[in-house]
């Protein structure tokens, strides 16, 4: 079976993200299933409706990548108790202009991590609403990330091996459900 295309959103603009981290090691993780492919966030302009019309050749490019995947798997860090301002920005940007959304249909995974007891459990749950509402299927399953120093070393490696065991259930565990959903 071709590998599934996989788009991987980052909700974090940070250069050394943590979340951008995991998501590589994610992707690493997944290789056997996967063809992943970051999806650039940072460069979309603030949503203005004013600009759906033709929409900034950033957000042409966001809206491809995003149909062009066939899953996708969202990472993020929490803001305020919530979707990071730059990740929400994106999800307007991929359901406008109205009638032309890039989302509905795809099979989505949500996770993150956070130097926190608690990691990204808020932002999950508030990121599993909005995506749902906009026709995403989405995994089942939690995977909040206690982030430690070193945890993800520069070959994306993951150093602990029970983390690492986690992440790589989860990640498989996305491939069947995703790949179920492209055979539909």
């Amino acid at each position: 079976m071709p590998k599934l295309k996989l788009g991987v959103i980052v909700g974090s603009n940070r250069k050394e993200s943590i979340n951008r981290k995991l998501a590589l090691a994610l992707a690493k993780l997944g290789n056997e299933a996967f063809e992943a492919k970051l999806i650039q966030i940072d460069d979309l302009p603030m949503y203005n409706q004013d600009q759906e019309q033709p929409v900034p050749a950033p957000v042409a490019r966001f809206k491809a990548d995003v149909e062009g995947s066939d899953a996708l798997l969202f990472v993020t860090p929490e803001h305020s108790r919530s979707i990071p301002a730059v990740l929400k920005n994106a999800i307007d940007w991929g359901a406008r202009p109205w009638g032309k959304t890039s989302w509905p249909n795809k099979p989505a995974a949500v996770t993150g991590t956070s130097g926190g007891v608690i990691s990204t459990a808020v932002v999950q749950q508030h990121l599993r609403a909005v995506l749902g509402d906009q026709g995403l299927h989405l995994m089942g399953g939690e995977a909040y990330i206690l982030f430690k120093p070193d945890l993800i070393g520069n070959d994306n490696t993951v150093s602990d091996n029970s983390v690492r065991d986690f992440l790589k259930s989860f990640i498989d565990k996305f491939a069947v459900f995703a790949g179920k959903l492209a055979a539909a």
